[in-house]
């Protein structure tokens, strides 16, 4: 299994994120840099949802805004290690359509369960596979720096 590990600051950004979008779903990228079987994020990039039809349960980042999140991390020195967004009053748990718009393999899909406009779960999920057929979400280890994983973190 792989890890992915935050800092507290890059976590709690996250969390707050979606409570604060909430019903909406948020969205954003992370930066950072992988190792065997880790990545490390060290920045939080917020994304405003391009979605107008479904922000309740539905999310997109704009193609611009994207171009500019990939030059941000170009300037840091770092990469975009993935994504992450929220879901509102549902389970921190993937979607059929959230497998259906993933496109960067390799990396990392955060999804933050916010209930009635509170973060409870975060999870995360490493995009794999082969080729278009055969991609699939694999659970990650969320490890934030400075705590001990709790059931929130998986």
């Amino acid at each position: 299994m792989s890890v992915l590990q935050l800092t507290g600051a890059v976590y709690q950004a996250i969390r707050a994120h979606g409570e604060e979008a909430w019903p909406r779903e948020c969205c954003g990228a992370l930066l950072g840099l992988s190792a065997p079987q880790v990545w490390r994020v060290e920045a939080a990039v917020r994304a405003g949802n391009a979605r107008v039809d479904s922000a309740h349960n539905r999310y997109s980042i704009g193609g611009e805004e994207l171009v500019a999140m990939v030059r941000e991390a170009r300037r840091r020195g770092l990469e975009i290690a993935g994504f992450y967004h929220s879901h509102p009053d549902q389970p921190a748990q993937w979607s059929a359509l959230d497998l259906a718009e993933a496109h960067w393999q390799g990396c990392c899909y955060v999804i933050t369960a916010v209930a009635e406009g509170k973060a409870t779960v975060t999870h995360s999920y490493l995009l794999a596979g082969a080729g278009a057929e055969s991609m699939h979400f694999e659970p990650q280890t969320i490890l934030v720096e400075g705590e001990v994983p709790g059931p929130g973190c998986k």
